[in-house]
């Protein structure tokens, strides 16, 4: 069954709202052998217990794409307490947003919400004409939760009762046009919650689609919005973003639509180092993207560094130019800790995260050192910080395509690092116990 979609407002009541559009399962392309196992127990386990029982999201998504997700959501009419019954190996978790893991034995988790709605005006805890969504435990109907979520490629459903897919916001067509469009009215949507603006700007890059005109105009209007997001969901999204295999594409869109000026100003670094000498820093990105798809570990301080990596190169030029002599090393230390100040100040980073992004950078500033003898170069590779470090001159090399021979200097030393010298004790010996003397109590004679 297909209805045809025209997109409205959402109506008050499920009652008077048209159908869904439903693709039967010879309509579409999802198969239960592409779904996670896990999360097909999960499935099946609520809809033989008399629940609603959907897989939604991004797998859906993917899945309709022909891609392959990296996890699986499940939406249900069930109330977390209920999940938490069914499932022995679950727990209720988050505050503003309470979900269930199920947890399994393959170390594997499924994510389990009650569908929801958006929170009338008197639910939130915000001033009035207060439009952030501070409260998002009100819960509500299938149509509610698709509308309450971002875009509508991310609002399909995937039922497991018939294997048919839902379609409440047009997604379906959005998918086949390669278009994010947010639901609803952008400009609101974004006011609710900002980290949207941010989430666009990766989906483009990252499923290589274009974003609807109303969706950027709105992005542009409201950029400076993302100062009232959660510092740590920020945090999230931007690690999240550089992450995604597309960081190049999800960064350009950034660009475009006035959010990197907000959120990475350090960013545009990148695009005036080819000014100033230092080689194309604009394929940093792209060397990033490239180690990803090679399966790569990257730490998420070695990738935060690296968006600051330009912004400390250029400073650094600027400061040697004007003393017309090299910086010590003590006054480089100063220097880095003095420019990732303001980056450190935006985002929710511990203490440990916020060391390891400026003792990379300054690693990195040791690295360039001149003069190094073998040893010396062995022992720096047992630094915890080298490996960070290393990582960044090999961004350097791949946007520059200078300084090879120094870091193949740097990774053959890195090679012949000496193995960690083993604990004393013989590993799985236990270590022999050592008897207790048992200790007599003198008695004295006499009265």
């Amino acid at each position: 069954m297909t209805l045809p979609y025209t997109q409205a407002d959402q109506p008050a009541t499920d009652e008077t709202a048209p159908l869904p559009r439903v693709l039967e399962r010879p309509e579409h392309p999802i198969s239960r052998r592409e779904i996670d196992r896990n999360a097909l127990k999960v499935l099946y386990r609520l809809h033989g217990a008399g629940f609603t029982a959907y897989l939604v999201g991004g797998s859906v998504r993917d899945l309709m794409l022909g891609r392959r997700p990296k996890d699986f959501d499940v939406g249900t009419n069930a109330r977390p307490n209920e999940v938490r019954r069914l499932f022995g190996n679950s727990r209720i978790i988050g505050r503003r947003f309470r979900l269930v893991h199920v947890y399994f034995h393959d170390g594997s988790v499924v994510e389990v919400s009650t569908f929801r709605r958006d929170p009338a005006a008197d639910e939130q805890r915000g001033a009035p004409g207060e439009l952030l969504i501070t409260s998002d435990n009100t819960y509500g109907t299938p149509r509610e939760d698709a509308f309450r979520r971002d875009f509508s490629i991310n609002a399909l459903f995937y039922n497991i009762a018939d294997y048919s897919v839902i379609d409440h916001v047009g997604g379906i067509d959005d998918l086949r046009h390669g278009v994010i469009r947010a639901i609803g009215e952008p400009a609101v949507r974004f006011q609710e919650d900002p980290v949207r603006m941010l989430r666009a700007c990766e989906f483009a890059g990252r499923l290589a689609f274009g974003i609807e005109a109303g969706t950027q105009e709105a992005i542009h209007a409201h950029s400076l919005e993302l100062g009232k997001a959660s510092s740590a969901r920020v945090t999230e999204e931007v690690v999240q973003l550089l992450k995604c295999g597309h960081a190049g594409a999800a960064m350009q869109w950034m660009l475009d639509l006035g959010l990197l000026e907000v959120l990475l100003p350090e960013a545009y670094a990148m695009l005036t180092a080819g000014e100033r000498g230092l080689g194309d820093f604009g394929r940093i990105l792209p060397a990033i993207d490239r180690m990803v798809a090679e399966g790569e570990p990257l730490t998420d301080s070695g990738l935060m560094a690296a968006l600051l990596l330009p912004k400390v190169m250029l400073r650094r030029l600027d400061v040697e130019a004007m003393h017309q002599r090299p910086m010590s090393r003590s006054a480089l230390d100063a220097m880095v800790q003095e420019e990732i100040a303001p980056f450190l100040a935006r985002f929710t980073l511990s203490n440990v995260r916020a060391q390891q992004i400026q003792h990379a950078l300054s690693g990195f500033n040791r690295l360039c050192e001149p003069h190094w003898t073998l040893h010396q170069r062995i022992q720096f590779t047992r630094k915890t910080s080298f490996a960070e470090a290393l990582f960044l001159f090999e961004l350097l090399v791949a946007a520059t395509g200078e300084g090879r021979e120094a870091l193949a200097v740097w990774q053959n030393a890195a090679r012949r690092k000496p193995p960690m010298k083993a604990a004393p004790e013989e590993a799985g010996r236990p270590r022999p116990r050592r008897r207790r003397r048992r200790r007599t109590q003198r008695i004295e004679n006499g009265d």
